[in-house]
């Protein structure tokens, strides 16, 4: 069988998915589906179960994730994409490749975005104001935010990363306030923990303004934020990819040194004299 044969039948399962928001478990079935087609068209429910390492109930509910009644008419409906003639060679790859060059797909729609240099210009500004910038990210938002602000902080005098939940959480926030700050940057990502939303919350009631990197216009954040900075995030794969967010990220920094360049040029220079005579790099 030829490589156009295989990619059409994968092409089209992929696009079952395309734009639905599935939980870590929906998405090891989806990659199993993906990986089997177009056999896994003859699979049971509990055959498929097996497969993906998930309970049978998980398929159904899978099922019904993507709009169907039950697992028989998803079965039925994948029949119909493994029945359906190719359109012919493809170089769009595996599953993995697609799901690489989606991120490609979903940084062009950040840049895009980005056409409107002013609001972020303005977003830098209300940041850079902010003494002490609190950054916000829990769970799988910790990353993020530890990454922003490691650089941040080469440039802003106090940077406090706020990535444990629980009732400090809340101390920490009015701490910040008290000492100052005058913005939030918060990472709110899927699955949008309870406690990041509640947080945004007690930002907002200690005077903060609360700007909000998340992956959707429409998420959550945004009844609690002054300014939403939406960037796509990956689901083609069992666990989310974070690649515009990322460069979201980096980008509204980037912003907040043009924001004080001077401060900026300062800091950063004091920062390599230092380094340079601890000897911290090799490079």
């Amino acid at each position: 069988m030829n490589d156009g044969a295989v990619a059409a039948p994968t092409q089209r399962v992929l696009d079952l998915f395309h734009g639905v928001r599935l939980t870590p478990t929906q998405r090891r079935i989806a990659h199993c589906l993906v990986q089997h087609a177009p056999a896994v068209a003859y699979l049971s429910a509990a055959e498929v179960a097996e497969l993906a390492g998930v309970s049978q109930p998980s398929v159904t509910r899978f099922a019904v994730a993507l709009g169907h009644d039950g697992y028989p008419a998803l079965r039925r409906r994948l029949r119909e994409l493994a029945a359906g003639t190719p359109d012919g060679p493809t170089d769009a790859g595996n599953e993995l490749q697609q799901a690489v060059r989606a991120e490609a797909g979903n940084l062009d729609r950040l840049a895009a975005q980005l056409a409107d240099r002013d609001r972020i210009a303005g977003t830098g500004e209300l940041l850079a104001a902010s003494r002490p910038l609190p950054v916000l990210g829990l769970r799988a938002a910790a990353p993020l935010a530890a990454y922003f602000a490691y650089f941040a902080a080469k440039v802003l005098p106090d940077v406090r990363v706020l990535d444990d939940g629980g009732s400090l959480l809340t101390d920490r926030l009015e701490q910040a306030a008290e000492a100052g700050a005058s913005a939030l940057l918060a990472f709110v990502l899927p699955r949008y923990p309870r406690e990041t939303l509640d947080a945004l919350r007690e930002a907002r009631a200690a005077g903060l303004a609360v700007v909000a990197i998340t992956d959707s216009p429409v998420s959550p954040a945004t009844e609690h934020a002054d300014v939403v900075l939406p960037a796509t995030v990956g689901t083609d794969l069992v666990f989310d990819l974070h690649t515009a967010p990322m460069t979201l990220a980096m980008v509204l920094l980037q912003a907040i040194c043009d924001a004080a360049p001077a401060d900026t040029q300062r800091r950063l220079e004091a920062f390599e004299a230092s380094a340079a005579r601890r000897q911290l790099f090799l490079g």
